[in-house]
């Protein structure tokens, strides 16, 4: 019953991307809140310019109903729900204001740094505090083994760490049609795998919810683009797997199974270091999707290829975590 509760989630929330999208894109335009393209990015992307973004709108809307429909459906509308709801929407708070700001205002920069810093730290303090409350450990495990650490208070920047790096690493990976909708389809399912194995059946409900809404999405965000998540879905798709790691208690797996945002990340670390230092660039372009670009792939070519590393990696993170 449960197992057809998960697949009756995937499908709804996928449909319900689906038939948002045909609505919401037009309105959208309308309202003139189309993307705008930096100009130090590769040239071929200016032809995106205008096309409507804050598309992240609609996949919050999808996993938000089907997460309450389904959970109220199987009498699971606990305390996890309303962690990962309140990381998920938080997340995507700031991500629309961001966005806001980059359309109507015509900043392209959208929210500062420290701004969108201080928003996020707070939405991890509010969720760790619930955390507590609940009575989750603070013990942080090895992938593939049962040993595992009480950090204590040190747990509190760990939570901060996770999932402020994590909303940035997808919002990062976020430069090509399709890249962040399949990547994170194919992580968020993973992470369906691990908590339904450890009998988290809510969090592997909510992350069935993403997969479909991602999937739906990427009907419309496939190359080439009808419409981009924006900072509204990058945003909110990373806190929301950063919090799924922080309760299935695989807060270290995360780093596997979201490889391909870690590889991203670490491309634009290494990318301002080396010039900082050295005054020279590793890559043509951080992040590193871009760099596969200007070496002359296409740029199916390269969301394609990221999406099978985001496949290995997420198979490796299962082995270790629930076959091994």
């Amino acid at each position: 019953m449960l197992e057809q509760g998960l697949l009756f989630a995937l499908i709804m929330s996928f449909l319900i991307t689906v038939i948002l999208s045909p609505i919401f894109i037009p309105f959208l335009r309308r309202l003139k809140f189309g993307q705008s393209i930096r100009d130090e990015g590769p040239k071929s992307h200016q032809k995106k310019t205008g096309t409507p973004t804050m598309g992240g709108i609609m996949i919050i809307l999808s996993i938000v109903l089907t997460t309450l429909i389904m959970g109220a459906k199987f009498h699971s509308l606990n305390v996890e729900i309303f962690l990962v709801l309140l990381v998920t929407l938080g997340f995507g708070l700031l991500g629309f204001l961001d966005d806001f700001i980059k359309v109507v205002k015509k900043r392209n920069l959208g929210l500062t740094s420290k701004q969108k810093a201080l928003g996020q730290i707070v939405i991890s303090v509010i969720f760790y505090i619930v955390l507590l409350q609940s009575g989750l450990s603070t013990e942080v495990f090895i992938p593939g083994t049962n040993v595992g650490f009480d950090i204590g208070w040190l747990y509190l920047p760990l939570i901060i760490i996770i999932l402020v790096g994590a909303s940035n690493a997808v919002n990062l990976t976020d430069g090509l049609d399709g890249l962040v909708a399949g990547t994170s389809a194919v992580a968020f399912g993973a992470f369906a795998i691990v908590a339904y194995a450890a009998s988290m059946y809510t969090v592997s409900l909510f992350s069935v919810a993403i997969v479909g809404a991602v999937l739906g999405f990427l009907v419309f965000n496939a190359h080439p683009a009808k419409v981009f998540m924006g900072d509204t879905g990058s945003l909110a798709l990373g806190g929301a797997i950063g919090a799924i790691a922080i309760l299935t208690k695989t807060e270290l797996l995360l780093v596997i199974i979201g490889g391909v945002f870690v590889i991203e990340t670490l491309s634009v670390i290494i990318q301002v270091a080396s010039f900082k230092l050295r005054g020279k660039r590793v890559f043509k372009m951080s992040p590193l999707h871009h760099h596969y670009e200007l070496s002359g792939w296409s740029e199916w070519r390269v969301v394609v290829t990221f999406w099978l590393v985001g496949i290995l990696f997420a198979a490796a993170g299962i082995y270790l975590e629930v076959w091994l």
